[in-house]
């Protein structure tokens, strides 16, 4: 039977989560179609070194969110990571709005993936239905959810496995063609570099718009703080998974970026393409092609389809567990925070796939321009989320040591403090502000698509406030804050 759970002890999720898999969800959360696919598009829009440039200077930004993240989550490990560290550390209607925004943007973003599986099966069953596989996918990733947090914990293991072999793979084989040692990139070389614009396409305006892209890219590594929640052991997984994890992904992307503009040139028209749809245009696939794999393009499809089905399950899992840590707060209905004998909470399992269904039939059936305001108004979520993860470490750190507490007390310590979680705001702001500053700069503005990019914005503020309003909320002074637990007084 489903228990009552009490909103003074949500750790009685179960542990279950190995650092193995701590390891593995934090890397395939940003392995996905953002480097699969869209990764040839940065490089033909700001050439060679502004992608890789781009790619190094926000893979810098999220290196600090990580670490800024994992000391947290070491500290208080939880399911309602940032919602919980915002409430606790910045303002309780801070952390009331993190948390809703983050729930709705998974739950919205599963839908766009179930989109995506259908256009990824395409490629072998075209004349199929597509609706059908949306359908089996989101009940494969329900089950997944719905049996145990180990059930979803080993997929996403396999699912992220599948994606790092790929990308070794890619980066070996595209190595070997660079050397001359595997034949098919006769124009492979550092000249690619040096034609046309090349090294920096477009100037700054050109770094701006890929950093966007690469961005949404990287989305999806603050996952492993909602995972530490039902993590093993915590104090030690969360700080290994930290140190391994980032330089892992950041090489993976750096290296994948190099070798795909020394293989294809940025003026290479299949790179201006960025569409899931039409998988022979992902660079990966090219690459493989040119060295004589001609099977290339049925591969890439299936771990494409890995990774949609890994951002799903993922989404699935996320958004449930912050749904249930709202609840136990009493920041959403009391439902919600019923756990089952396993130890999963199944009504926020319920009600998390029940959203992402009807965003779905919306896309299908329904009124597309609904579906795509729904899109939009999530868009921004990821990046408000990482935000609100720099702001929550900045004054846990600072309210710590004000109130006489050593840091090397600490589980896990971010480095470079305070220039990292400062460092991380500010760049993440830029981005977030500048999404489509190109409306700005016309001689009429484009309003639709300003409130198109930016809705996300003031949804946030209205949730905040309203919620400051309501509950006669204020901003935690530094001396108010509560440490327990790991910390010991100098």
């Amino acid at each position: 039977m489903a228990e009552n759970i009490n909103r003074t002890e949500p750790t009685t999720l179960r542990r279950e989560l190995k650092a193995r898999h701590l390891t593995m969800i934090a890397i395939g959360g940003s392995i996905g179609t953002g480097l699969f696919v869209a990764s040839g598009a940065t490089i033909s829009q700001a050439g060679p070194g502004g992608a890789l440039l781009s790619y190094a200077l926000i893979g810098v930004m999220v290196y600090f969110l990580m670490t800024s993240l994992g000391e947290l989550a070491a500290f208080m490990p939880v399911s309602g990571s940032f919602s919980t560290y915002g409430a606790k550390y910045v303002e309780e209607g801070f952390g009331f709005a993190l948390g809703w925004n983050y729930w709705y943007n998974w739950a919205v973003t599963i839908a766009v993936d179930l989109v995506a599986s259908q256009l990824v099966m395409s490629y072998w069953f075209p004349d199929s239905p597509g609706w059908v596989w949306s359908a089996l996918f989101l009940g494969v990733m329900f089950l997944l959810n719905y049996i145990s947090v180990k059930g979803f914990g080993e997929a996403e293991y396999w699912f992220s496995l599948i994606k790092v072999a790929t990308v070794v793979i890619f980066i070996v084989v595209g190595t070997l063609m660079i050397w001359g040692i595997l034949h098919g990139a006769k124009d492979a070389g550092w000249h690619n570099w040096h034609i046309g614009d090349a090294p920096f396409v477009g100037g700054f305006a050109s770094m701006i718009g890929v950093a966007m892209i690469v961005g949404f890219s990287f989305q999806g590594t603050e996952l492993i703080g909602i995972a530490a929640g039902e993590s093993e052991n915590p104090t030690k997984n969360i700080p290994r998974a930290m140190r391994q994890v980032f330089w892992r992904i950041l090489l993976f992307y750096i290296f994948a970026i190099l070798i795909i503009s020394l293989i294809i040139p940025y003026t290479d028209p299949s790179l201006l393409r960025n569409d899931v749809k039409d998988i022979s245009v992902s660079p990966f696939t090219l690459v493989f092609r040119h060295a004589g794999l001609l099977s290339a393009a049925a591969v890439m499809n299936a771990v494409i389809l890995t990774a949609v089905l890994s951002a799903g399950n993922s989404g699935i899992y996320a958004s449930t567990r912050m749904l249930y840590t709202l609840a136990t707060e009493g920041k959403a209905p009391r439902v919600f925070a019923r756990l089952s004998a396993s130890g999963v909470p199944r009504n926020a399992l319920y009600a998390t796939t029940l959203v992402a269904a009807l965003c779905f039939l919306s896309s299908m059936f329904g009124n597309q321009t609904v579906y795509l305001w729904l899109l939009n108004t999530s868009g921004m979520t990821g990046f408000i989320a990482w935000l609100g993860i720099a702001i929550s470490h900045y004054r846990f750190r600072k309210g710590y040591v004000m109130q006489g507490y050593d840091v090397t007390d600490l589980p896990y310590r971010s480095a470079l403090f305070p220039l990292g979680p400062i460092f991380a705001f500010i760049l993440c702001l830029a981005i977030t502000l500048g999404q489509n500053y190109q409306a700005f700069l016309q001689a009429r503005i484009d309003w639709y698509g300003v409130t198109a990019t930016y809705i996300g914005i003031p949804l946030f503020l209205v949730l905040w406030f309203g919620y400051k309003l309501v509950r006669k909320t204020r901003f935690i002074k530094y001396s108010e804050m509560e440490f327990s637990g790991l910390s010991k007084k100098r």
